[in-house]
């Protein structure tokens, strides 16, 4: 599609024409050209590694194009840092949110400006934030602390500090992946709120029904060049915007057939553990998981989900509870046992849990069976065998890799999940944990792991799909478990989503519809 016109009347508050940034070995931007509008949403897409997050810092004073030019409002910009940028009207709120936890939320907006320097009434400038918060529909306590808040309104006061900065320009790279269908909703009736007012948002997402939902206008990168640029979201369907990202056709929702559950696999009792700051995170939880089904686990990023997928391998040590599978106990046992017995993990962190990274494919492949024949001979590992087998597997899950002793660590996140997928699936698992296997993946590599998932199902294994994706949990579960702060607020075998999120904001099943029963009921 041909780049769009801005037509006569319409005022262009950034334009960048031309922009490149190269890192050692790669092109991030390729000559990429990128106008935002007064008072719309401007959805930036793209596979993982096509650019937009590099175009974006490029904006908000993060990199130093080596070439193009910006302009905001008419005039040239050369942002030195984010300053600069944020001066001019930019301001950024990144995924992982920048925020001190022991201070209130107008001391966090406070923090990095000039005024005030020495002494400060906090109650005045408590105001002026209630005040702008309420222009926005932004609803946060100004003096209550940032860890009591919850993740949404922790966002709140990261746009709020931009706002207060006198941001024109919003960057929202990302702002969905850690919140709750409600506060989905609620983040954006208040990005609506803010282009009423004038405000313009760039939007960059991985989550094509909500670019379509949100966005006004749409740009898509591919490996650091355009290829539709800002296209009317009205006149594209989703199927349109994932063919432009990865070139082919994408189905949204893999078949599953229809598969009998059978004996019960993985049965969690009163599990009890505690995290790495020494807080107890998960309490009390009980799940079950059958042959031949996919559980999911659903819940907002933080709520104890990481350690019970630990917990459940033997990574991390439960203080109470029981876990068996099979019928056969595995609380607190040895990684190596729980791999005898057949768990198998996909866990989260692919770079540092997942994989080795300065190791090939093939010594990352052989990680569970290096002991074992024809690999394992002796003390010895068999390298032709080796070599075999990581190239049959290499065949299997259309790794795309120049050779099976390439470093791991060169692979795109796509890849890097296939590799764990055939080393992990290939030992033909009894219990398969998957804890976010398509986090950070475009559509076309999604679409790839969620067949593989319902392959193994199909094959009975007794899958636990731990994901902050709802909409995968609805596709993909059989059942679908909501934990809320280290706690199991019930199961759903309906897909009923607004119940899922409730639960998901600590409103227990049971006493979601009773009258007078709050987020926390």
């Amino acid at each position: 599609m041909d780049q769009e016109i801005t037509p006569p009347g319409i005022e262009n508050v950034i334009s960048m024409r031309g922009i490149s940034k190269r890192f050692p070995g790669v092109i991030a931007n390729d000559q990429v050209d990128f106008d935002l509008r007064r008072g719309e949403v401007h959805a930036l897409l793209g596979e993982n590694g096509a650019g937009k997050s590099t175009l974006m810092n490029v904006l908000a004073g993060l990199y130093r194009a080596e070439g193009g030019t910006i302009t905001v409002h008419g005039k040239v910009a050369n942002f030195n840092s984010p300053k600069e940028s944020i001066d001019a009207g930019i301001g950024m709120v990144h995924q992982h949110f920048m925020l001190v936890p022991s201070q209130s939320v107008t001391e966090n907006i406070l923090l990095g400006l000039e005024e005030p320097r020495f002494r400060m009434k906090l109650s005045e400038f408590d105001k002026k934030i209630e005040t702008i918060a309420e222009q926005f529909g932004l609803h946060v306590d100004p003096e209550a602390k940032i860890w009591q808040l919850s993740v949404g309104e922790q966002q709140r006061v990261e746009i709020l500090k931009m706002l207060y900065r006198g941001a024109d320009v919003l960057i929202m790279d990302e702002p969905t992946a850690v919140l709750a269908p409600s506060e989905i909703e609620e983040l954006f009736n208040t990005l609506r709120s803010m282009t009423d007012q004038g405000k313009s948002i760039v939007f960059i997402s991985h989550k094509l029904h909500e670019v379509m939902e949100i966005s006004d206008r749409v740009t898509v990168l591919q490996k650091g060049r355009v290829t539709s640029s800002g296209i009317n979201t009205s006149d594209v369907t989703r199927a349109d915007l994932a063919h432009l990202m990865v070139g082919r056709e994408v189905v949204f929702r893999v078949q599953k057939n229809e598969v009998q559950a059978g004996d019960l696999v993985l049965s969690v009792e009163n599990l009890k553990a505690m995290n790495d700051k020494g807080l107890q995170s998960l309490n009390g939880v009980s799940l079950n998981v059958r042959q031949g089904e996919i559980v999911g686990l659903a819940g907002v990023a933080g709520n104890g989900q990481n350690e019970l997928a630990e917990t459940l391998v033997g990574l991390r040590e439960a203080i109470e509870g029981k876990i068996t599978v099979n019928e056969k106990e595995v609380t607190n046992k040895p990684v190596k046992l729980g791999i005898r017995h057949g768990i198998s993990l996909i866990p989260a962190d692919r770079t540092q849990v997942g994989t080795a990274p300065n190791l090939s494919v093939t010594d990352n492949v052989i990680m569970k069976n290096y002991d074992q024949k024809p690999i394992g001979q002796g003390w010895m590992v068999n390298s032709s065998e080796a070599g075999k087998y990581a190239s049959e597997l290499k065949e299997a899950y259309d790794i795309i890799v120049p050779t099976i002793d390439t470093s791991v660590r060169l692979l795109s996140g796509g890849n890097l999940q296939k590799v764990i997928l055939a080393r992990e699936i290939s030992s033909e698992p009894k219990l398969m944990i998957a804890v976010q296997p398509t986090r950070g993946l475009d559509v076309g590599a999604i679409e790839g792991v969620q067949k593989l998932l319902l392959s193994q199902r199909e094959s009975g294994a007794a899958i636990l799909l731990i994901s902050e994706e709802l909409e995968e949990l609805l596709s993909l579960s059989d059942r679908i478990y909501v934990i809320y702060e280290g706690e199991i607020m019930g199961e759903i075998a309906d897909g009923d989503i607004e119940k899922i999120g409730q639960m998901m904001t600590g409103t227990r099943l049971e006493q979601i519809g009773k009258e007078g029963v709050g987020s926390n009921g």
